[in-house]
């Protein structure tokens, strides 16, 4: 399941931090991202890999350089499946809790 490779994807702080540096500044090389992680390139490549199969990142080459691009849609349908439904019922249950607070109960 695709969901399943999304989780796995994020499960890891480093990849976490690889989306987060992608997501200030999108298009990046492995060697820009490489400036802030500390870890071999190697190591790197193998999470952008990961990231890569859930379909987190996207690359493209340009020249000599491959470059880096977060694609937010997984992250929106992870939302969508698994947060938002819950988001609903608390501020629905928020709104209720306001409304016996403030005695507006009818």
């Amino acid at each position: 399941m695709h969901t399943d490779k999304v989780f796995k994807a994020l499960a890891d702080p480093t990849r976490r931090l690889l989306l987060d540096m992608l997501c200030e500044n999108n298009g990046q090389t492995l060697g820009q991202l490489c400036q802030r992680l500390d870890m071999t390139r190697q190591s790197a490549t193998q999470h952008l890999g990961i990231l890569e199969d859930a379909n987190l990142v996207s690359s493209q080459r340009r020249g000599r350089e491959k470059h880096h691009f977060i694609n937010p849609v997984p992250l929106y349908e992870v939302y969508e499946r698994w947060v938002r439904k819950f988001e609903h019922q608390r501020l629905g249950l928020l709104h209720d809790l306001k409304t016996q607070l403030e005695g507006k109960n009818e």
